[in-house]
């Protein structure tokens, strides 16, 4: 009867040397688990101050309070949070489409970047808070209106950092694909578009972020209300009446919406890029 031989780590200087799969699991559950705790902590300690100091509700509910206001108030935050949500990747996506495909077009001739990224330069500096009475005025309904507020501000990150990443191609590269006879566009698609997907990806982690406060924001300009509001005229109603918990609880959808944004982009960062780029790559030293 023969069994199968199991095959020990060979000790290096007498140490056996740790399992790299075990320490892989070990550093994957130490990421999971301290953000929690650290959340836990600082959760406790609000209850505490709560607790002993004897404050209000009105002036600052405890954690059980906040929960509270999650679960009895869900149905009106719920339809808030999906019309922020929908109006934050709606946006998100425009910015994607319109960043990308003008980085596209400045890069193809210097004289044309000196003439249109100004432009976009000046939409940028230009507070959406300031032009939002105007794109009110103009838009066909106050959801456009939002989409269109939200678009401008996460459209220059995406812009900014693809132009950089297109023109950052190794030029002997460019070179080499000049002698071997490639267009001017099997260099865009073969070269540059994949030379610039780290740049990319760190603006759409950007813009992922900025999308969903620009959607607050021009909520907060528009002053929309009604059924087809989002979380921001949610805010500012408990804030009117006094429902201080209810503000905490769409605060905390808030918080948590854009905690969902930053992984998914950073969950798609990674696919791109941990078979390739070193800035996903671990160090073997």
């Amino acid at each position: 009867m023969s069994t199968d031989a199991v095959e020990l780590p060979a000790p290096v200087g007498g140490v056996v040397m740790p399992n790299p799969v075990s320490v892989k699991r070990r550093d994957l559950a130490l990421r999971i688990a301290i953000p929690f705790v650290t959340v836990g902590a600082l959760v406790f300690v609000w209850w505490l101050y709560v607790k002993l100091s004897g404050v209000p509700p009105y002036i600052l509910p405890g954690p059980a309070a906040v929960a509270a206001a999650f679960v009895n108030d869900w149905g009106t935050l719920a339809p808030a949070l999906w019309v922020t949500t929908k109006i934050t990747f709606l946006s998100l996506a425009l910015a994607l489409i319109g960043g990308v495909g003008f980085a596209v077009f400045l890069v193809q001739s210097r004289w044309i970047e000196i003439a249109f990224y100004p432009l976009a330069v000046i939409l940028q500096v230009t507070p959406i808070v300031a032009i939002s009475p105007l794109i009110l005025i103009y838009a066909p309904s106050t959801q456009v209106a939002l989409l269109i507020c939200a678009f401008l501000v996460a459209f220059f990150p995406i812009l900014s950092n693809m132009v950089q990443g297109l023109k950052s191609v190794d030029h002997n590269l460019i070179n080499l694909f000049e002698l071997y006879g490639a267009s001017r566009w099997q260099t865009l698609f073969y070269l540059k578009l994949p030379a610039a997907q780290p740049y990319f990806m760190t603006g759409l982690r950007i813009g992922g972020g900025l999308a969903l406060i620009a959607a607050v924001v021009a909520e907060f300009a528009a002053g929309s209300a009604g059924a087809g509001s989002g979380l921001a005229f949610r805010l500012l109603e408990a804030q009117y009446r006094m429902n201080i918990p209810r503000l905490f609880a769409a605060l905390l959808m808030l918080s948590l919406l854009g905690v969902a944004i930053f992984a998914i982009t950073s969950f798609i960062s990674w696919l791109s890029l941990h078979r390739w780029h070193e800035s996903s790559l671990k160090r073997e030293n």
